[in-house]
């Protein structure tokens, strides 16, 4: 007799920022439960799929029990009995049953639950790891990018840059990877500590130090690379991410960053000097406004050959703006967000356009997290080369890194180590 689903469950449950989430149980007629957990971002694109709230007085607004509500009803009543091994037909009924273009009726919270959820309880009920189940035999172990200074909307720091992040770029595995970082993150608390700054994290496990401006956060990551007893560039290199829609103000058209108002080509010299400064910096993340098209076009034609330029909010792992995207030359690499877009076959979608177009791409999670590992296993099924999950501090950011030294260790050596690839740029 067929498996098939017999049960979809879902509740609200809480995140790493003690907002309300959606969490969803798939329970086969074998007897396989399939559990995930859905993240939510605080820095989001004004078009990703809509995350559903409960709105009025109840937790600030911010409940998420109509979307539970959802999943318990009408998803529920359309998958039971489907076979839960067809992901891309499971993900499609919930499109179809949700029918609006944003997932705003159902909530991409619920949509998404459902989706991971089926896709672990399909692997569960194989009997085989998710990351096989959702990508065969190529696998390959991404380079990871650490949060480990935060500021603009994830840290009350007063940094308008949001992410600045380390990765090792020689390592001989992921766990000596993430040894390095470890490192270097706790000689940066102690250089930060014996500078009178604060040590308190932000929202991703960063520190979040009231430094006066990016370029004394970067030297300031630097000594502590160097000090930690690594060689900036050669073995460890600095990434940033200033979700830039945050600070760009849309009636002016301007950059309000670092007390100064900057025009779109004033911001890209700003980006060129950082680098030119600075090489050690090898990708940039939203250094434009998702509303400014041309300046991020601008930053394309004049950078794409020298660094990583990583578009988030601008296409919000939508395929169909991904499309525009491709078409006008904006970035060289997306950032992939379940959530942003709802289901795991969007996302995988998304990822091969992507390789089929010469972008590389990286796994992301979100400002709010749970301690579900379902991205880590993802990023290695899809191949997807990067992924940035947070610092090396809050659980729900650690688990994630647990979660691929437990898939080194299971894989012996059959998976590929991947590596940044700056001379593809």
């Amino acid at each position: 007799m067929s498996t098939v689903i017999e049960n979809v469950k879902a509740r609200e449950i809480f995140d790493s920022r003690g907002n309300p989430t959606v969490e969803v149980d798939i329970i086969l007629t074998d007897g396989t439960l399939g559990r995930a957990e859905v993240p939510s971002g605080a820095s989001t694109g004004d078009r990703e799929a809509v995350e559903l709230r409960d709105g009025g007085s109840r937790l600030q607004g911010k409940g998420v029990l109509k979307a539970v509500d959802n999943v318990n009803t009408e998803i529920k009543n359309a998958l039971i009995g489907k076979r839960p091994f067809d992901q891309a037909v499971i993900d499609q009924i919930m499109i179809d049953l949700d029918g609006t273009d944003n997932k705003s009726r159902l909530g991409a919270n619920a949509i998404l639950g459902v989706s991971m959820a089926v896709a672990r309880a399909a692997a569960a009920s194989k009997n085989i790891p998710l990351y096989r189940y959702l990508g065969g035999v190529d696998l390959e172990l991404p380079q990871p990018f650490f949060n480990v200074i935060n500021g603009g909307v994830h840290a009350d720091s007063g940094i308008d840059v949001q992410e600045f992040l380390i990765t090792p770029v020689k390592r001989e595995s992921f766990r000596d990877g993430v040894e390095k970082i470890a490192n270097i993150y706790h000689t940066l608390k102690a250089i930060l500590a014996n500078n009178g700054y604060e040590t308190a994290v932000g929202d991703e496990g960063g520190f979040a130090p009231k430094l006066p401006s990016t370029e004394v956060a970067i030297e300031t990551l630097i000594e502590a690379i160097e000090t930690a007893g690594y060689t900036p560039i050669e073995e460890i290199a600095i990434a940033i991410d200033p979700a830039s829609s945050e600070f760009y103000d849309d009636a002016s058209k301007k950059y309000k960053f670092e007390g100064k108002e900057l025009s779109s080509a004033e911001m890209l010299t700003y980006y060129q000097n950082l680098v030119a400064k600075y090489p050690i910096i090898i990708s940039i993340e939203d250094g434009f406004s998702e509303h400014d098209w041309d300046g991020f076009k601008l930053m394309t034609e004049a950078m794409k050959d020298k660094i990583q330029l990583v578009a988030d909010d601008i296409f919000v792992t939508n395929p169909k703006i991904f499309a525009d995207g491709i078409k006008n030359d904006i970035a060289n690499s997306i950032l992939i967000k379940l959530n942003q877009i709802g289901t795991v076959s969007e996302s995988i979608e998304t990822i091969r356009m992507a390789r089929e177009n010469g972008y590389t791409t990286m796994i992301s999670h979100r400002s709010g997290e749970t301690g579900d590992t379902f991205i880590a296993d993802f990023a290695v099924a899809l191949s997807a080369g990067q992924i940035k999950t947070g610092s090396m501090a809050r659980s729900e950011r650690v688990e994630k890194y647990n979660q691929f030294l437990r898939i080194e260790e299971e894989l012996e050596g059959q998976a590929k180590l991947a590596h940044f690839p700056k001379e593809s740029l």
